[in-house]
């Protein structure tokens, strides 16, 4: 495979946020984790395109989520504040870059996603969220996706 690994998305990620000169930057860290919901969307027949870039964004958007209902992967040594800024950021930073990929389904789907987990944590549903986030990840990367069924939820963070 030509181009940056799927597998280094997080990575990027933190690398791109770091490079930035915005508040967010001093707070950005490592992390051993696994992109596996990136992975899960890069694996995709439309993913297969651009299958770093796919893994990125649906990382980027994770990482947005969890600023606002968990733990972030990312970044460390930030405010309350801070962390609600960042992920609005980080949503608009995924969905921007997959806009960019022309890909108008798979925006369509990470929006909607965007809102049915605000709309979980609203109701106590969050446990709900793994599930939800497995079945967005594997439309973002598109119908006929090979791992569909057997796409494991491991090692999702429960939100």
């Amino acid at each position: 495979m030509s181009g940056p690994d799927p597998g280094e998305a997080l990575s990027r990620l933190a690398a791109a946020l770091r490079e930035e000169d915005t508040p967010i930057s001093p707070h950005v860290v490592e992390t051993e984790e696994q992109p596996t919901l990136g992975l899960l969307a890069a694996a995709g027949p439309r993913g297969a395109t651009a299958p770093a870039e796919y893994a990125l964004v649906v990382e980027a958007v994770r990482e947005g989520y969890l600023l606002h209902y968990g733990e972030p992967r990312l970044l460390r040594g930030h405010d309350d504040d801070l962390a609600l800024l960042a992920g609005d950021y980080l949503y608009a930073l995924g969905l921007e870059r997959l806009a960019a990929l022309g890909d108008a389904e798979a925006v369509a789907e990470l929006a909607e996603l965007i809102g049915r987990s605000a709309r979980l944590h609203a109701e106590g549903r969050a446990a709900e969220a793994p599930e939800l986030w497995r079945t967005a990840a594997l439309a973002v990367g598109g119908e006929g996706h090979g791992d569909r069924e057997s796409a494991p939820i491991n090692r999702l963070p429960d939100s």
